[in-house]
């Protein structure tokens, strides 16, 4: 079966090695043609609303169709930057899917990140080729 095609993914994690080892894998299942790698939420979160002024016209050339999103990050978290994605515009909001992807074993975390519409899908890490071909968001 043929992996999704999308333009582009975000990965948000703070962790580099994780970052480095799922921007790898995403390019070896070849779903994507761009990935934004972002190590906070804050920066990830500026440069959706970056992208968002420049993709008025053309959302699906700029922003990315999913976002890989960690829970447990410095600074802000991955359910603080749901909070902060939920007053972006509502174009990126329906553009964007949010797949959590995190170590968290915390049923509290599942329960509230599934609140969000945009939300998709909640993953344990490490990202494999398998997980990625399945992925349907």
């Amino acid at each position: 079966m043929a992996a999704k095609k999308y333009y582009a993914v975000m990965l948000v994690d703070d962790s580099e090695i994780d970052n480095l080892i799922n921007q790898k894998m995403i390019q070896s299942a070849n779903i994507c043609d761009v990935i934004y790698v972002h190590s906070g939420a804050k920066s990830a979160i500026e440069a959706l609303r970056n992208l968002e002024k420049i993709a008025k016209d053309v959302p699906s050339k700029i922003l990315p169709d999913v976002i890989f999103l960690d829970i447990d990050m410095p600074l802000m978290d991955g359910l603080q930057f749901l909070d902060q994605f939920a007053t972006l515009l509502p174009q990126t909001q329906q553009h964007c899917r949010i797949v959590m992807l995190t170590s968290s074993i915390n049923p509290k975390d599942m329960t509230r990140s599934k609140k969000y519409d945009f939300v998709k899908e909640y993953i344990n890490k490490p990202l494999s080729k398998d997980v990625l071909q399945k992925l349907d968001v």
